[in-house]
Order: structure tokens, then sequence, then C-alpha cells
């Protein structure tokens, strides 16, 4: 890059040895005058005032003309740079608040060296354009030659064409509209010249596409340029991203108190706060809203928001508008998109795959995901982690409003059937994995192992309660029936799951409906409450059960008191209610249900200090789990009888035999998938390696126990083994 005007001069005066004041008095030119122009300030004088300076540093023809030619192209830049008025930069708000990390990253990208394309992803309502303009303000100073703005206007039916924006900047920088090339190509080639090595910023917002914004990015040298768009703009390359996310709930808060001002004691605005999820256009407006009207309280916006329904219609203030923001994206979106975006409000849970976007969009999965891209590249869905994707709260109301506004309600109701039963269907299928029976034959849109039924059963958990809850609505008994009697085996492999007391509930009751026995889904409802909290509503429910005198009830009502009893302390009563409900399991033959009244048994006399009766319980319920129990049932049952065995061999001081249960116990829990079961009985066995004198078979017992625990997400404990270790 050829030296400056301002280099020249400094170079030549210093080679003279001569001062400011010095050439300020050969050449007359004032001293002031001089300083200006060595400090770039000043980069094209006059002619005669350039010869007068030539003349006074004695410089030879060569140096001479350098010096002219300098001065005349700063002439020429001063010209094309002075300032017209055109694309200036909107004001900023001044009560902007947050974004203190984003804005240090605007800095970060200005100081990180010469030019630079930085672009600003998001929904719509993020507040890109005003954090932008905030930054571009902020970054003033390092930007001399100027800072310009031009809207690209990209969400609106006709967005600026990128050779009429070029034009707009061609002349803020000072280019006569007669000289500005008909080409465009011409005309990006003269804006990106004129930005080069000067330091300017472009604030382009609001980009439609690549191909609009691409031309308007500088070339190589001091300019910079900074984009928003609610589009990824994936295609272009070498350019800083940042995408933003909603306010954090205090930032949210504080947005909120600052356009209040003096109302911001009101303890209703943290609620309205929460209610605009953190989309700052949302809270402007309700700020907006409340600072206009100072007779409204802050607490009856919030009773209007609460009401989902009428949510979107509320949050408007003047041409500020949520639903209209939204609105903008959802017209760029193809048909098939549009249709998959407004139908996906009828998903109950937090998140769906692409999959559950097939079914209710009615297209191929590649279709799907093609759509869901599309969803995401203009901001109305996030994407998350393995393929989930989910809706912003409001974005989400916005898509129910487009569903009831453009699908009959008949064609509606069709679509949410078809969901619910294409999860139910799943449920299911993926509940068949855990049957001890073996596992399913291969169902045509089931899960394919084991391991990826786990998954789906957790991650789309909302979706398919939702699905038994609808189909427990419409009195669709056999079905719900279907489901929770398939579920049964994985919810022990969940058991911190809130909500599988609802599903044996829902099963229970379609049973009782259809006539068919509901006494395990009755027996699996009570299990899965809350203990301790719960235990007295457990014991009630568990008597009315067996006070209701339903036939094939009995055993299970006893079984139900017994658990009830146990989770009291009441250790005597809860061994005698389980001991009647193992004597009519026994005669009826349902030897599994046996073995579960051992094992509860067995654990209420170890807790009362009756340990050879609870051994004998224990090991009877090993050897039928060994003989007489299904395979699958018995994987599950022996290693649990052994390690309970293994507690009373503990407590009775037979320390060898102890070791050998619990041993055999951990041999068959290494078998399942990792449980806490495991992470217990490996515990276990390190306390009694280490009262038996094997240290270091305790410390490696220990060891793995913790990381068993850490596993299973239980940390506390995992903390506890491993410190032993």
């Amino acid at each position: 890059m050829p030296a400056s005007f301002a280099d020249l001069l400094r170079g030549h005066r210093r080679a003279a040895r001569l001062t400011l004041e010095q050439l300020a008095e050969l050449s007359g030119v004032s001293a002031r005058t001089l300083s200006d122009m060595e400090r770039g300030r000043s980069t094209g004088p006059q002619h005669r005032t350039v010869t007068a300076l030539a003349n006074a540093l004695a410089l030879g023809d060569d140096d001479r003309r350098r010096l002219l030619e300098q001065a005349r192209e700063g002439r020429l830049r001063d010209h094309w740079m002075r300032p017209t008025g055109l694309c200036e930069l909107p004001r900023s708000v001044d009560d902007f608040t947050g974004r203190t990390a984003e804005l240090a990253w605007t800095q970060d990208f200005v100081q990180a060296g010469a030019g630079g394309v930085a672009l600003i992803t998001g929904p719509a309502g993020l507040g890109k354009t005003t954090l932008a303009v905030r930054a571009a303000h902020a970054l003033r100073p390092s930007f001399p030659d100027g800072v310009f703005f031009v809207d690209l206007f990209g969400m609106s039916p006709q967005p600026l064409a990128a050779g009429d924006a070029l034009t707009q900047l061609l002349r803020a920088l000072g280019t006569p509209e007669r000289q500005v090339p008909a080409d465009g190509a011409d005309r990006a080639s003269l804006y990106r010249s004129l930005l080069r090595g000067r330091k300017a910023l472009v604030v382009v917002d609001n980009a439609a596409s690549e191909e609009q914004v691409r031309p308007l990015l500088p070339g190589s040298g001091g300019g910079h340029a900074l984009v928003t768009s609610r589009r990824l703009l994936t295609g272009l390359e070498s350019v800083h991203r940042l995408s933003l996310g909603p306010l954090p709930p205090a930032q949210a808060t504080r947005l909120l108190t600052g356009i209040l001002g003096d109302r911001s004691g009101d303890a209703a605005i943290t609620e309205l706060a929460e209610l605009c999820g953190g989309l700052p256009l949302a809270l402007r407006i309700v700020g907006n809203r409340l600072a206009s009207r100072p007779g409204w309280q802050a607490a009856d916006l919030v009773a209007r928001l609460a009401n989902e329904e009428r949510r979107l219609d509320q949050l408007r203030a003047g041409d500020l508008k949520v639903a209209q923001a939204f609105a903008m994206s959802y017209e760029q979106l193809a048909e098939t998109a549009r249709r998959v975006f407004r139908r996906l409000a009828l998903v109950t849970g937090r998140d769906f795959d692409a999959a559950l976007a097939a079914v209710l969009g009615a297209i191929p999965a590649e279709d799907a995901w093609d759509a869901l891209d599309e969803l995401v590249d203009l901001g109305l869905l996030q994407d998350g982690a393995a393929g989930r994707y989910r809706f912003h709260d409001l974005v989400r109301l916005f898509a129910r409003e487009r569903l009831v506004e453009e699908e009959l309600k008949a064609d509606r109701e069709a679509m949410t059937e078809r969901l619910a039963a294409w999860l139910l269907r799943m449920a299911i299928d993926s509940g068949r994995w855990f049957d001890p029976s073996g596992p399913p034959a291969c169902a045509q849109n089931g899960p394919p192992s084991a391991e990826e039924a786990a998954h789906w059963l957790r991650v789309d958990s909302g979706n398919w309660l939702g699905a038994l809850r609808y189909a427990a609505g419409r009195a669709d008994h056999a079905v719900v029936l279907d489901c929770a009697w398939h579920l049964r085996w994985y919810a022990g492999r969940w058991m911190h799951w809130p909500h599988w007391r609802e599903v044996f509930t829902l099963g229970a009751g379609a049973a009782a409906a259809l006539g068919e026995p509901a006494g395990l889904l009755r027996y699996l409802a009570v299990f899965h409450q809350v203990p301790p909290a719960a235990s007295e509503d457990m014991l009630r429910s568990a008597t009315e059960i067996l006070d209701s005198g339903a036939a094939g009830e009995e055993a299970w009502g006893h079984l139900f008191v017994g658990r009830a009893l146990l989770q009291l302390g009441r250790l005597d009563e809860a061994v005698e209610a389980v001991s009647r409900a193992a004597k009519l399991f026994k005669a009826g033959g349902d030897v599994e249900a046996y073995c579960q009244c051992l094992g509860m048994a067995g654990e209420g006399l170890r807790l009362a200090g009756r340990y050879e009766e609870a051994l004998a319980r224990y090991r009877e319920m090993a050897d039928l789990a060994f003989s007489e129990v299904d395979p699958g049932i018995a994987a599950l049952t022996q290693p649990n009888a052994l390690a309970g065995a293994g507690l009373c061999l503990r407590l009775l001081g037979r320390g060898a035999e102890a070791i050998a249960a619990f041993t055999e116990a951990v041999t068959l829990f290494e078998r399942l998938p990792r449980s806490g079961s495991l992470a217990r009985c490996l515990e276990n066995l390190a306390a009694v390696l280490a009262e038996e004198g094997h240290p270091v078979a305790s410390r490696r017992a220990y060891a793995y126990a913790g990381e068993v625990f850490e596993a299973v997400g239980e940390a506390e404990a995992s903390l506890h083994c491993r410190q032993r270790s």
C-alpha cells in the first residue's frame, strides 16, 4: 500500500531535520496546519500549499511529484467522502439494556484486524437492528471516515435490490448521481474502491439472502460491515457470526423497568417479563403500553397476557406488533414449510423431531428435514441437540393462530387424531422392547433397538403423554390400556419420571371401563407416588382399592397397603399386609407377583431388625427367580434378591457370605443397563470388603460405584464413593 500524504510529509521533514515550527517558518504554512497534515486530519491540501512545502523541503523532482499526487488523491477522496446526510445511522434507544457480551463481541470484531464482516442473526423480535445500531454508535470513534446504514427490507414483499442499495451507499460516500455506474458490477467495484484503505463501517440491516448482501461487503482494506438478518445466510464466506437468543430473565426485567422508570417497583414486572419470553420487541410493547397509560397496573396486563388465546393480540402498541413480526417471516416460507409450521402447534411436548413433523405434514421424512431447516433459517424454530426442534412460546401461539385461520376444524381434529395414534403406536412398540418375554416382532415404524426405544420414550415423553391424555379424554379405552400395559416394564428403568402415576392411573381406569383386571396397573400407579410426603395418600388410595372388594383385586390391594405402610415406617403392619398378599398370589399361581411380595417382606423384616427372617425371604425369592420365573423377569429379580440377601448377611456378621452374594448380584446387574441398583450393590460390597480386611478390593469397588452413580445422575453419592476409593 503506497505511503499516505501524511507519511510522505512527515518523512521528508524528518529527513531535512526540521521541526514543525522551522518548516512553518520556511514554507509560510502554519504549524497547526502542518500538524493536521501529518496526523492525517488534512489529507488533501491545496496545490499551492504543497508546492510551498516542496520548495521549503528542497525536494527532488520524483519526491515533489509523489507528494503532489498524494495531495491530489486526498482532495479527490475528500470530495467523494464529503458527508451527504444519506445512509445516516438511526438513533440508538436511550433505554437500551443488556446484551453486554454481544456488544463486547462487536468491539472484539473491530479490534481483530483490518477489515471484515460481522453477521448478527436471530428470529423476529430479538432486537438485531437495535443491537447493531447501538454497536455502530459505540464504534463510531473507530471509523473516522464514516458510519453508514442501509435497510435492505429483507422481509418485505419487495426487498431492496443490491444495485439500488449500492446506489444509496455510493451517493452517501459522495459520488454524484450522474457518476454512479449503470452496471451493477461496476457499482460494486466503485463501492469497494472507495472503501479501500478507509476506516468506514457499513451497517447492512435486514438482509434477505446472500445474493442481496454479498455486493455490499467491503473488499480488502480497513472497511467493515455489520450485517443483520433473520436468515442464517450460511452461504457467506469468512464472516464472524453472532446468533441472538432471548434476553435472560434478569435482563428482560431490567429492560422493562428501564422503560417504565418510576414504576419499576411494581412486583408484577417480573411476571410480565416472563410472559414476554425474553423477546425485546414484546417487552418494549408491554413497556410502552404501560408507560402511555399511567392508570394501568402491571398486574392488569399480566392477567390479560395470561390468556394464551389473547396474548398475541395484547402484544401490540401503535405500529409495533409481535404477530406482524412473525408474519413477515411466515410469508417467506414455501407452502410445505408453512403447513408443517402451523401444524406443529398441535405438539404437546416441549420439542419434537423430523419424524413427528413428517407425520403432521403428511410428507416424507426427507421433505420434513427440508421444511424444518427452512423454519430454523428464518428463526421460526430453534434447533437443539440430536435433531430436536422447539418453538419460542410466542411463536408457538402464532403457529396456533395460523392453524386456526388456515385449516378447517374437521381437518385439525383429524390431524390431532392421526398424531395421537402415531405417538401411542410408537410408545407401545417402544415399550415392547422391555417386556421380559422377549423383543417385539419388527414393527413397521417402531424403534429398531431397545436403546433407541428407551431414547425415544424419554425425549418424546411430553408428546406421547399428551397423546395418552387425548385418547383417555376420548374414552379410547383399548389403546390407553394397551399403552399403559406395555410401558410397565420400562417404567422400572426410568423411576424418577414424575408422570408414571398418571400413566398407570389412566391405564387402570381404562381397564376398569373395559371390565379387564386393573390390579397391577393400580399397584403401579400407587407405587409411583413420590415418597415420603405422599405416603399417607398412598395408604388411603391403597385401602380404598382393598375395600372396594373388586374381583381379583384383593391380593393387589394388600400389596398396595404393604407398600404404603413400609414407606410410612410401620414395618410390622407392612410385613403382615405383604404376607397376606403373598399367600393369595401363591394360591393363585402368580409366581412373579409372589416374588415381589417376598422382596418387599424381606425389606420390611430387615428394616425391623429381623435379619434371619428377612434372609429367608430373599433366598426363597432368589431360588424362585432361578427356577420358576420367566427368564426376562428373572434377570431383574435375581440380582435384587441376592443384593437383599447380602445386606442381611452383612448385618448378621457373616461377611464372607455377604461378599459372595454381593459379587454375584453385581455380575447379574452388569448384564442390565447401568442403574442405581448396581451402584448401591457395589457400594455395599465395598463396605463389606473393607470390614473383612480387603482394602485394595474395597477401593476398587468404591471407585466403580462412584462411576456408576455419576452415570445415572446421582452426583452426591458418586462423590461419597470416590472419596473412599
